[in-house]
């Protein structure tokens, strides 16, 4: 899917509908910011002024609504990942880019968990997810990245983006779990990088 899909629907809504829908983004990204991503989306609907059943037609499930929230953040993952691919030192760039992951997903508590349940399971079985399709762009982003890096010889030919974003996710979510420890998830990601990539600077 584009990064546009979860965001715009085929068909153009009437105006009250568009600001229903802009209502219920709202409510739900502070709602998923203070309560993670287990929020009720009976609660977000009540706060939003509209019924259970208008959110449901915007959003069929949580993975929908999920893909709308994190869709701004997703774009700016794949703008700088295009920033990326001209940086001098790809390991360096490829390092960058798994850092900007975990600050995007510290955001809201339950997306590391949610990603690492998609990204887990093959893409086929996930196509109906709108947070599957959602991380497509992803993966081709990151899979450029990567390959730059192990085209300089400084990643294992034998790591996928997948192997990387299942541990980003992992790291993240470690992190999310141990608050108390704000620098656990860069020593995470540095150990882990030291096994993957013994040669990134």
């Amino acid at each position: 899917m584009t990064t546009d899909s979860a965001r715009s629907p085929a068909r153009p809504m009437r105006a009250d509908a568009r600001r229903n829908y802009e209502r219920l983004l709202a409510v739900a990204r502070t709602a998923f910011a203070e309560h993670g991503t287990d929020a009720s989306l009976e609660d977000i609907a009540r706060r939003a002024g509209v019924g259970i059943g208008t959110l449901y037609r915007h959003f069929p499930n949580r993975h929908a609504l999920m893909s709308a929230i994190f869709e701004d953040a997703v774009s700016d993952l794949l703008a700088r990942s295009r920033e990326l691919l001209d940086a001098p030192q790809p390991c360096a760039a490829l390092v960058a880019w798994l850092r900007d992951i975990i600050t995007h997903a510290s955001e809201y508590r339950g997306l590391s968990r949610a990603l690492m349940s998609v990204s887990s399971m093959p893409v086929s079985s996930n196509e109906s997810s709108a947070l599957s399709r959602c991380s497509m762009p992803m993966r081709e982003a990151g899979g450029a990245l990567l390959a730059r890096a192990q085209e300089a010889g400084s990643v294992r030919s034998d790591v996928t983006i997948g192997d990387l974003l299942q541990l980003t996710n992992a790291i993240a979510l470690a992190a999310e779990e141990t608050p108390s420890d704000p620098g656990l998830a860069d020593r995470l990601l540095t150990l882990t990088l030291q096994g993957l990539a013994p040669r990134c600077e």
